[in-house]
């Protein structure tokens, strides 16, 4: 029996991304899911001095039987992306949930070539600043929920 060989990714030379702090991923015009676990939702709402229950009620909404943050409801942006002196950024930037932080190594975006140029006219850190080895872009996608 031969041994199957498995190619590597079409990325595996790496990628280049930096983060512009635009909020450009937090940001409609469509609706989205921020999905979070119980232990993310404790840690946002210890970040931001919010008894959890109030956090929940306040800033967490249901879908299905998962959690999901809210969104704004004429922007759709996520509730936590904030204006800021020329530009937005998110109140809860150090405790953001796993899907925020792998951002922009989703499995969807690693695809294909195409469906990364097609992060890239969303998102102006995409094929900028350093490379990320094909080690860590395959460890941020295998922790996108």
């Amino acid at each position: 029996m031969g041994v199957l060989s498995r190619r590597p990714p079409w990325y595996a030379a790496g990628l280049a991304f930096e983060c512009s702090g635009c909020g450009g991923c937090c940001a409609g015009p469509d609706e989205g899911y921020i999905w979070v676990t119980g232990e993310q939702i404790a840690a946002m709402a210890e970040h931001i001095a919010l008894d959890e229950k109030e956090f929940r009620r306040q800033y967490v909404r249901k879908v299905g039987r998962r959690l999901s943050l809210k969104e704004h409801p004429t922007t759709k942006d996520c509730i936590f992306l904030q204006p800021t002196n020329g530009g937005r950024s998110c109140s809860v930037y150090p405790v953001r949930p796993p899907q925020c932080r792998t951002w922009p190594f989703w499995p969807n975006n690693l695809a294909t070539p195409q469906t990364w140029a097609w992060a890239g006219v969303r998102c102006p850190g995409v094929n900028r600043g350093p490379v990320h080895s094909r080690d860590e872009i395959d460890r941020e996608r295998d922790e996108t929920p």
